[in-house]
């Protein structure tokens, strides 16, 4: 590769194989077992830290796997030892569902991941409303864990022709630009006074592309003392060109999957960056030679997942420790990194996606890229029209969602304001197909985030419309006094046993009220037909979290 090329540094590499890569490409389908075999290998990699759980594992653990996803949590740390730093995700106040919580369950929550292995906990808030990730700081770190703070990247809604005519109709001026650069560096400083030990920026729709990440991620480092992160996804294409442009940018951080769980809706291949990050002069600390052989292991994994797989399996991954690459992954592997390295950013992103098309991961999903949204949720939408004998509606559900999105106050669509979005934009064409108002019916949670009760909107609500959608015009925030906690009663069919039994339980109960309930039931019947009662771990602290609630609340 000719052209200038960096002094030598360090790129510090997270792995998301096991929560991001497995949740985006195979449903959060990987039993206890399938991870107990490969993280052997995961321990000699020399990543910088691996995301292991939070997101969707503990739902998908109980409600498809019948595990229990502290056990799992624990039998990560026990296996890969106090060396290897685990990561974990949280939505802030809503913690994994779509309802806020008061300080009890937030702190039980906290302390009870960090006990159980966590080292690092990246907190994001769909809002980007700081105020909603200030009590799991305060608690991941007073446990001794790190808080990895996410802002969420978004672009602003793609107006149409039509909508822009229909706010000049109204009086008012098509909106400006929102989502900018001071915007996200804005939020940075905030979480960085709040405490943050990093700053990550957090596209979970894979919008960023090559030039606004380096101009973000340059922008931050200049105006931050912590590390910065950058997380993004392939969905629409953009991913590893996007990566690549980071590094020259200076991030201290990247996301990545091993091969056989990159590329498409995860995160971009390790095997690749690490390539990039060679010929532009970028060490990462990470052990080549282990790499083939975790990526032979998870392909087997991957195949036992195949009823999950909606991508053909790309081929064996490159031989990072020698040169045999092939010809052609060579020249675009030189042209990428050169056009990175001079800023060449429509070149870099044309290499690289000629790059991962050589290597057999999936094109850039365009309808996802025209439609700016996460690519979850425009399944979510498509499948949600299907059920309903809609379908031939699904391209007007998606020139709504700027609209939806603009009234509940331009909300960045992640887990779960893009589905919130989304089901009211299906919604508002299935209620005009019956000829009434487009909000004439709506979710509760649409109503909720409508009404204030997730936080604070990045564009504040019109009262008007809020009186259309709750009956009032002022904002009423979440209210921790009227919380209350989930039913835990004594089973006297199964000999008075309590249906949680343990904080931890407790927890699962409080966080996930319907899937732990059936699963705490099962493992209670089991108790009972063994003629043994649950035993608390060593772990296990006895404090009860519901003794705790009228304190905080109070």
């Amino acid at each position: 590769m000719s052209g200038k090329t960096f002094m030598t540094r360090l790129l510090q590499i997270r792995d998301v194989t096991l929560r991001d890569g497995q949740q985006s490409r195979f449903a959060t389908r990987m039993t206890g077992a399938q991870i107990a075999r490969v993280l052997p290998h995961f321990r000699d990699a020399g990543f910088y830290a691996l995301e292991v759980w939070g997101g969707a594992v503990p739902d998908a653990a109980m409600r498809f796997l019948a595990e229990d996803p502290w056990e799992r949590l624990e039998s990560i740390r026990a296996t890969l030892g106090k060396d290897v730093r685990l990561t974990a995700l949280s939505r802030g106040r809503n913690l994994f569902g779509y309802n806020p919580y008061p300080e009890g369950p937030i702190e039980g929550f906290c302390r009870q991941s960090v006990c159980g292995g966590i080292d690092i906990m990246r907190i994001f808030d769909a809002l980007n409303d700081t105020a909603n990730m200030e009590s799991t700081i305060r608690y991941v770190r007073e446990s001794g864990g790190k808080a990895d703070c996410a802002v969420c990247f978004t672009v602003d809604p793609n107006w149409s022709l039509r909508d822009r005519l229909r706010f000049l109709l109204r009086g008012r001026r098509p909106p400006g630009r929102i989502f900018t650069e001071d915007y996200f560096a804005a939020k940075a400083r905030e979480l960085e006074a709040m405490g943050a030990d990093i700053i990550t920026i957090k596209d979970m729709a894979g919008l960023i592309d090559p030039e606004t990440a380096f101009r973000l991620v340059q922008r931050l480092k200049a105006e931050l003392s912590v590390p910065v992160n950058l997380h993004t996804h392939c969905t629409p294409g953009y991913g590893l060109a996007s990566v690549t442009a980071a590094m020259v940018a200076g991030v201290d951080i990247v996301d990545t999957a091993i091969w056989s769980f990159a590329g498409g809706p995860a995160a971009p291949a390790v095997e690749l960056v690490l390539l990039l990050a060679e010929r532009m002069g970028v060490e990462t600390g990470v052990n080549r030679k282990v790499l083939a052989d975790l990526d032979k292991e998870l392909r087997e994994v991957r195949k036992e997942l195949a009823q999950f797989d909606g991508g053909a399996t790309p081929p064996s991954s490159p031989d990072l420790t020698g040169d045999a690459l092939p010809a052609a992954v060579t020249a675009l592997l030189d042209r990428a990194a050169s056009a990175a390295v001079q800023e060449d950013f429509p070149l870099l992103l044309q290499a690289a996606r000629e790059l991962e098309k050589e290597c057999g991961f999936p094109s850039p999903d365009e309808a996802v890229r025209r439609a700016q949204i996460p690519g979850g949720m425009y399944s979510n939408m498509a499948a949600q029209l299907e059920s309903l004998k809609l379908g031939h509606l699904f391209d007007r559900a998606l020139q709504r969602v700027p609209r939806v999105r603009w009234d509940a106050g331009c909300v960045p669509l992640v887990t779960p304001t893009s589905q919130i979005v989304g089901v009211q934009a299906v919604n508002c064409l299935i209620n005009e197909s019956r000829g009434e108002p487009a909000y004439s019916k709506t979710s509760s949670q649409f109503t909720n985030l409508v009404k204030g009760g997730y936080g604070r909107t990045p564009v504040a609500i019109v009262p008007e419309f809020r009186r259309l959608i709750c009956g009032f015009p002022e904002e009423k925030p979440f209210r921790p006094e009227e919380y209350s906690p989930p039913d835990n009663p004594i089973l006297e069919e199964l000999g008075g046993l309590r249906l949680a039994d343990t904080e931890r339980e407790r927890l699962l109960l409080e966080l996930f009220p319907m899937v732990a309930r059936d699963f705490l039931y099962r493992r209670r019947e089991a108790e009972f037909a063994s003629g043994r009662r649950g035993v608390r771990t060593l772990r296990d602290d006895p404090a009860d979290i519901w003794e705790r609630l009228a304190e905080y609340a109070g």
